[in-house]
């Protein structure tokens, strides 16, 4: 009944019948149930691992069942955190793949087909941009990492901008927390929202990336250079993944109209745990700061506040740390 939430039928039956007899001790459950110690014994290992059972200060027992309404509320909690865990593993691994397809396709001919065209260089990227902008009917889900635009960029993108949105274009864009630091990117993205545009942030962006009406989709060739190749997708597999990809950051993005989300003292912010998660992947110093749009010296220092916060002493010391406090959930 309860093997839904990680309790397996021989300890569910232990459990419950410790409830019923608080007072037996491993032979007379086995006797009860049927069992031979040694199973129960492996049942009780795996109820202490839930933390469904406790110590008990009885004589000749040495442990007490906790109560079914706490035990309930354990199973569930642990149940949460590996849902959760095993979001972040799909998140990132979603990351990884459009960033290994963008990457591997600098390999394709450069011919057009029916899964994918290649551009080569910023004027052929601007120009096909500029035509799939022109035809698109429904929305354009935008990613753009790289921190702070220049001026002379936001304003060429206003034209276009102000097309598709009064054609009543839906446009969702996720940029970098740290434009929120940079007057001229906000200035721009206030305007795009008074004209129906929807913008959110987060601490940090896997690619760049745009997704026209769910059926095409345009990422960099070199990630570390957008402005040298790109590439167009339009495989229906490839493009859900990557519209799947969005849909999970853009859920978790706070609004530009919103204040960041305020932490207690004892909480992480979500810029830090951004960190950590790259810290725990073995990112650079520089690789951070690109992801989230600022200097390397920021990143360093980023680093150096949680390592002190942690109290470890290196980065590998701070990833442990981080799952044990349950910052980050454990690698399995």
């Amino acid at each position: 009944m309860l093997d839904v939430l990680g309790l397996d039928a021989e300890a569910e039956s232990i459990y419950r019948r410790m409830l019923a007899d608080p007072r037996a001790g491993v032979g007379a459950l086995a006797a009860a149930l049927g069992l031979t110690e040694e199973r129960v014994r492996t049942g009780l290992d795996r109820l202490s691992e839930l933390a469904l059972i406790q110590p008990s200060g009885r004589e000749g027992i040495g442990f007490r069942a906790v109560g079914p309404e706490t035990a309930m509320e354990v199973l569930l909690a642990r149940q949460q955190a590996e849902l959760a865990a095993q979001q972040l593993r799909v998140e990132a691994s979603r990351a990884a793949a459009a960033q290994l397809i963008a990457e591997c396709s600098a390999f394709r001919p450069t011919a057009t087909d029916a899964a994918s065209e290649q551009l080569n260089g910023p004027e052929m990227i601007r120009e096909r941009l500029a035509e799939l902008a022109g035809s698109v009917r429904h929305e354009v889900a935008t990613f753009a990492p790289g921190g702070a635009h220049t001026e002379e960029d936001l304003r060429a993108s206003r034209q276009p901008n102000t097309a598709l949105l009064e054609r009543g274009v839906q446009m969702r864009t996720v940029y970098l927390d740290s434009v929120r630091n940079h007057r001229p990117t906000l200035d721009h993205v206030n305007w795009l929202n008074l004209r129906g545009g929807q913008v959110r942030t987060v601490p940090e962006l896997p690619i760049r990336m745009i997704i026209f009406d769910r059926q095409q989709a345009v990422l960099p060739i070199d990630t570390e250079d957008a402005r040298a190749g790109a590439v167009v997708l339009r495989g229906a597999g490839t493009v859900a993944a990557l519209c799947a990809l969005f849909e999970g950051v853009w859920a978790s993005a706070i609004p530009v109209g919103d204040a960041p989300r305020c932490c207690d003292t004892d909480e992480m912010a979500p810029h830090e745990l951004a960190v950590l998660k790259m810290l725990a992947q073995g990112h650079t110093d520089e690789a951070i700061a690109k992801r989230m749009g600022v200097s390397p010296r920021t990143a360093r220092r980023f680093a150096a506040n949680l390592m002190e916060r942690l109290d470890a002493r290196s980065r590998f010391e701070a990833g442990v740390h981080a799952v044990q406090d349950g910052w980050l959930p454990a690698t399995r």
